[in-house]
């Protein structure tokens, strides 16, 4: 699950919609919902997952979404599983993740990959949570995903860094995903990015667009310089049957003589 705003949507009465989507593993958008002006996307969670049968699912969510009636909701009510990103948003949250004992983790993964001009190579470690007593419903594990990016271009490095520790929770045991599926989980994130938020931004150029809803030519005000109410009557274009466009073009009339036009006094008189 994740949202967005569409940038371009905003008018001079109304904020831009913000849309909150779900999409599955495998890149389809089944359901989307457009989150009411004065509230936000922790209200629209519930209401977006409210007509799926979810028993067994795993929901991904972003940090946004990391709150203990979310998790509650989806384990209690809807029989499902999360895995829920935490950053320094949560600080008490986020500081019991960090003070974990890391350095007796034995589960570990890593992944590396190239691609969109860097080299990334991601190190995921899997800890059980069950009786350290974090301050979250129904967790069970906990991971951390230390990311280095190095910039590339055309096979010679560029020299730019970067690093990045995201921490994840989840109600997964260690049999239900391992370090591979709980790194997996946590990069699905990216799948609406790709799949949704990118095709929207870039091949329909959303952002951009100056179309606004409601604003179709039923709903247009009428243009200053045309009349509110066409004239008809017997002299009126509008009361003209219309004229059948000739699929060829005529050819014009010779033009006539001198002495046609003083035959028929169309020649102007001489002042």
């Amino acid at each position: 699950m994740d949202g967005k705003t569409a940038r371009g949507s905003r008018t001079g009465t109304q904020a831009a919609a913000h849309l909150l989507a779900a999409v599955t593993g495998t890149g389809h958008t089944v359901t989307q919902l457009r989150v009411p002006t004065k509230t936000n996307e922790v209200t629209g969670f519930t209401r977006v997952l409210a007509p799926f049968d979810l028993t067994g699912a795993t929901v991904a969510a972003d940090a946004l979404r990391t709150r203990r009636d979310h998790a509650r909701h989806l384990a209690e009510d809807k029989n499902a599983h999360h895995l829920l990103l935490v950053k320094g948003k949560q600080p008490r949250l986020h500081a019991a993740l960090r003070s974990l004992p890391r350095s007796q983790v034995r589960a570990r993964r890593y992944d590396r990959e190239r691609g969109y001009g860097r080299r990334e190579t991601r190190s995921t470690r899997v800890l059980t949570v069950t009786d350290l007593h974090l301050d979250f419903p129904h967790v069970v594990q906990a991971a951390r995903i230390l990311r280095h990016r190095t910039g590339v271009r055309t096979g010679v490095r560029t020299g730019k860094v970067t690093r990045q520790t995201v921490y994840v929770i989840t109600d997964l045991t260690a049999q239900q995903a391992s370090p591979q599926k709980a790194a997996h989980l946590a990069r699905s994130q990216w799948t609406i990015e790709n799949r949704l938020h990118f095709v929207r931004d870039t091949t329909f150029a959303e952002d951009a667009s100056k179309i606004r809803t409601g604003h179709g030519p039923e709903n247009m005000a009428p243009c200053a310089t045309s009349p509110s109410t066409p004239s008809v009557g017997p002299g009126t274009a509008a009361s003209r049957p219309a004229l059948a466009r000739s699929p060829t073009r005529p050819t014009p009339a010779p033009r006539p003589t001198q002495a046609a036009l003083n035959s028929n006094n169309l020649w102007p008189r001489q002042l």
